[in-house]
């Protein structure tokens, strides 16, 4: 009988079923099958870890946990059981467990090579380099291959860049690291690419810059070749580092001749130029002028050198942008440094004429040129304009006074030149009359221009979409500067025209979702930005344009929805991090993973992180606490803890991308680096403020239990008076937060219409929330005294809790006075919109939730002391005992509390009868700019704005409805 090729191991046939059934999602039957099999073999540990993954996904955390702690106990050395494990403990999120496991592992089973490289991954994973050195050198003993070698080489350099003290680094880790490769160098056994990359690494993080260049200029530099240049590069990299300015010189310009395109030699080759002129360099009189060859050291030759590219450039089959482009860099820098040498090169409007003329019909014309208007006068922009207009073949039509391009060359250039009409601020001079006049012009542009888009799949976009965008920047122009409503309306209907004739045009959902914002409708939002379709790292550089709006306009479903969108994004960060790094070890790029590195912390420092991960919790603990779960069990659930501050305020990181909408406003009305700076200072001055007030409410739990009576001869350190000087000093530092918002927002700052969103601190301020929010915690504190003091002696105690209750009444009045009136009206025939009072209404419901979470306190504390009173009462069998003053006050505020309450919802009702009844679509705008095929877009927009507040005004009314519930559950 022969014999068989491969005999399969029986218990991977039993194992089969239950992988099967966790692989479909079948949980359940995972874990029964898991049973069935430990029935009949109690041994087998693979299928109790089995049975662990499958509780683990059905939520059953700590069951899975037990299991999969008896199965590591036994120190399996099985493939399935560690694998299996290993799966667990990652859905578990605890890498740390991986290590143990292999640990033990490797001590059963010393000479396995699988199972120290599973060990050192398992290092890779939770980052103990120090621990990952020494599994590398051990994997290198049992199997002597050079890249477990050098595992453990840049394990010594990831010590050296986590090392808090640099001077260890320099002076321990990365000198033995250069041992170790200089070992392998001189026995002649490096064999790869990045073995010759981590050495360079090395050598460049000791700063030994010429030892690097040596190294790739000479018998190691051969083996990189898996980039373009990439020699040359590193070389570059170094002749800069050590101020060898005559070899970058010659080392560009002999790139620039075999590639006279490449813009970033350009520059190296101007810097290095300008570089020599400073120091007066001059050739050697013998040798070489340099290593490098030929260099070039005065204007005269710079200019000779371009002229060559632009002569040779003309010879070439295709067109070369790089030549010409420098000609035009190198007569700014001359101009920067005061020469008088740049009429050499020719005039700048007349070489942007001839530049526009070879390129105007490329897309990259205009950003080409955006660089070096600067260098125009002010007085020659027209003139420039309708020199560039006099070149692009137009021709009037029978049906249109306007001259129009025949194909898609003419329209580009045609396109390019009205972008640099926006540039170069002709546009904003415009008075009223003349910007609608453009706006119509632009728009019929776009309409002609769709006839060249026909056959444009729906991926595609129409080439003439930027006339609408512009047509729209010139709208929201007059709306911000002369405060016309009928132009934002405009704005909308030109853009959802748009999207409808290019479905996949980013910048027309981008500018809808701002503008849809700023009414405050956030319905028609939520569908634009799923639709982008955003990946990855977008959900941190974009991702705050959804989330600064979804709660803040009352969508709570949604809010809900795009926080968690972005938090899973953050969340698997952690993971997949890991991943790369990982991956980056075994395939050699080790100059990736302190990239990796650097990229997961940039990701954990996040800003937008840190905000979404408060707002959320804040918005749980409004949709969830006293309606479906306690306060204290939404706290418990969330692992919140008043003490902990998790927020990396010192490291925090802005990575929103302020850029993102297309703009081609002038520099002194574009997003500066100020804009920048201050929008990150009112972002966080916000976050502190809302993460402050997270703590306080979920400090609010821990005051609610029995407290030593005062004369106790017990110390409280560590029990409930040492909460209450938690509360006072998160009080504290909630003041000083709200003073340095105050006197931020005294500076009345302006932020570009397409530049960072203000936060909704300004909001939070003027209507009264912050004071009513403010006084609240003042109010626990008063409460806590009173429980602590008793009843007795307590007079001046309950005056004040007393005057409290009513001002904050009356402060509640007044938030709820900021909520009144329409959000939509019709005035003179045009749409007027007030998106503050949702904002207020929001905000209102916030305070009122959190007045019933103080109130909830109150009620702990007074509870107690009626009851006892009362039984007092009849032991005395006296009816003359005074009830303390206290319990009235309280019941009179929780009935004015409520009334409060109702009289709100019956506002909100009233709001929703008048959307309700609101017909739109009777509205005749009085515009003259509307056409006909216009008015099927303008119907549109006014729906959506209209459904969104309609729904707006719904969640918020649900909530308030669920509150009052509440409130009247408030009897002492």
């Amino acid at each position: 009988m022969a014999a068989r090729g491969h005999v399969q191991d029986p218990n991977d046939r039993r194992l089969r079923p239950i992988y099967d059934y966790l692989d479909n999602g079948n949980n359940k039957m995972a874990i029964q099958q898991a049973d069935k099999l430990l029935k009949k073999h109690k041994d087998l540990h693979c299928a109790k870890v089995l049975k662990a993954i499958g509780l683990q996904r059905t939520g059953k955390q700590d069951e899975a946990y037990a299991l999969a702690q008896e199965v590591a106990a036994l120190e399996p050395t099985d493939d399935n059981s560690l694998q299996a494990l290993t799966i667990l403990y990652r859905e578990m999120h605890r890498p740390e467990l991986v290590t143990k496991l292999y640990e033990a592992a490797v001590k059963k089973v010393p000479n396995s090579e699988e199972y120290h490289s599973h060990l050192f991954m398992a290092y890779a994973r939770v980052g103990e380099y120090k621990k990952m050195q020494q599994a590398g050198m051990a994997l290198y003993k049992i199997v002597p291959k050079n890249p477990y070698y050098f595992w453990s080489v840049m394990s010594l350099i990831m010590q050296s860049i986590s090392a808090q003290d640099e001077n260890l680094s320099k002076t321990m880790f990365l000198p033995l690291a250069e041992r170790m490769v200089e070992k392998m160098v001189k026995e002649d056994k490096i064999e790869a690419e990045a073995e010759v990359e981590l050495y360079y690494m090395i050598l460049e993080r000791l700063e030994k810059y010429q030892e690097a260049l040596d190294v790739v200029r000479g018998k190691l530099g051969e083996k990189l070749t898996s980039e373009l240049q990439s020699r040359e590069n590193k070389c570059m990299a170094m002749y800069k580092k050590l101020c060898r300015w005559p070899e970058c010189n010659a080392l560009s310009r002999r790139l620039l001749l075999k590639n006279s395109d490449d813009w970033q030699f350009y520059i190296t080759y101007f810097d290095s130029v300008f570089q020599l002129i400073d120091e007066s360099w001059a050739p050697p009189l013998e040798e070489e002028q340099s290593l490098e060859g030929e260099v070039h050291y005065s204007i005269e030759q710079a200019v000779k050198f371009i002229e060559e590219r632009i002569t040779e450039e003309s010879k070439s089959a295709r067109p070369l942008r790089g030549p010409y482009l420098a000609k035009l860099e190198l007569i700014r820098r001359l101009r920067c440094r005061g020469c008088n040498d740049e009429y050499k090169l020719g005039d700048p409007e007349e070489l942007m004429f001839q530049y526009f003329k070879k390129f105007g019909d490329k897309p990259c014309c205009f950003t080409d040129l955006k660089v070096f208007v600067d260098l125009l006068p002010s007085s020659q922009y027209t003139k420039f304009i309708s020199q560039l207009l006099e070149v692009i073949p137009l021709s009037a039509t029978a049906e249109s006074e306007v001259a129009l391009p025949a194909d898609i060359k003419a329209l580009q250039q045609h396109l390019c030149v009205v972008q640099l009409t926006r540039l170069l601020g002709i546009y904003h001079a415009m008075d009223k009359k003349e910007k609608l006049t453009a706006v119509r012009e632009l728009m019929l542009r776009y309409r002609h221009g769709l006839e060249f888009g026909k056959t444009c799949l729906k991926t595609e976009l129409q080439f003439s979409d930027y006339y609408c965008l512009l047509a729209v920047h010139l709208l929201l122009d007059l709306w911000l500067e002369e405060g016309e409503e009928t132009a934002v309306w405009q704005c909308l209907t030109f853009l959802e025209e748009g999207l409808s004739h290019s479905p996949s045009n980013a910048q027309f959902k981008l500018l809808l979702i701002r503008i849809y914002c700023r009414l405050g409708a956030f319905e028609p939002v939520a569908e634009l930005y799923s639709s982008l379709d955003a990946k990855h790292i977008q959900h941190d550089t974009i991702g705050y344009l959804l989330t600064r709006y979804a709660e803040s306009l009352g969508h709570y479903a949604a809010a809900s929805q795009s926080c968690n969108f972005a938090l899973r994004f953050f969340h698997s960060n952690q993971k997949d991090t890991s991943e790369y790094i990982i991956q980056a070890y075994k395939y050699g790029a080790f100059e990736k993973i302190p990239e990796f590195i650097a990229f997961r912390n940039r990701l954990n420092s996040s800003l937008h992180f840190a905000q979404v991960r408060t707002e959320r919790m804040l918005l749980d603990l409004l949709l969830e606490a006293n309606i479906s779960t306690s306060l204290e069990e939404s706290i418990k659930s969330m692992s919140l803890s008043p003490e902990e501050d998790d927020i990396p305020w010192k490291d925090l990181r802005d990575n929103r991308d302020l850029t993102v909408l297309f703009n081609w406003d002038p520099k002194d009305r574009d997003i500066s680096e100020e804009h920048r700076k201050l929008s990150l200072e009112e972002e966080t001055m916000w976050l502190r403020i809302r993460s402050l007030t997270l703590r306080l409410v979920s400090g609010l739990p821990t005051l609610s239990h029995t407290i030593q009576p005062k004369n106790s001869e017990e110390t409280a350190e560590n029990g409930v008076s040492s909460k209450i000087d938690t509360i006072r000093s998160l009080l504290q530092q909630l003041e000083a937060a709200v003073d340095s918002g105050k006197k931020f927002l005294e500076q009345k700052i302006q932020y570009p219409v397409l530049g960072p969103p203000p936060t909704r601190m300004a909001g939070f301020f003027s209507n009264g929330s912050c004071q009513c929010q403010t006084s609240l915690f003042y109010l626990v504190s008063d409460i806590y005294e009173l429980d602590t003091n008793g009843l007795e002696d307590s007079a001046e105690i309950q005056e004040r809790i007393g005057n409290s209750f009513k001002s904050l009444i009356e402060r509640l009045t007044d938030l709820f006075n900021k909520c009144k009136g329409d959000l939509i009206e019709v005035r003179d025939g045009t749409l007027k919109t007030q998106p503050n009072l949702l904002e207020n209404l929001v905000f209102f419901v916030e305070t009122i939730s959190i007045t019933l979470w103080v109130s909830s306190y109150c009620d702990s504390v007074l509870r107690p002391f009626k009851s006892n009173l009362q039984k007092k009462k009849k032991k005395k069998k006296e009816s003359s005992v005074a009830m303390p003053p206290v319990f009235t006050h309280f019941l009179d505020y929780v009935t004015e509390l409520q009334t409060l309450t109702s009289n709100v919802i019956d506002h909100i009702k009233g709001l929703e009868i008048i959307l309700t009844a609101l017909k739109l679509e009777e509205l005749s705008l009085k515009d003259t700019l509307l056409l006909q095929e216009e008015k099927k877009f303008t119907k549109t927009v006014q729906g959506k704005v209209q459904s969104s507040y309609h729904h707006s005004v719904q969640e918020i009314g649900e909530l308030l409805k669920k509150r009052l519930d509440t409130i009247k559950k408030l009897k002492i």
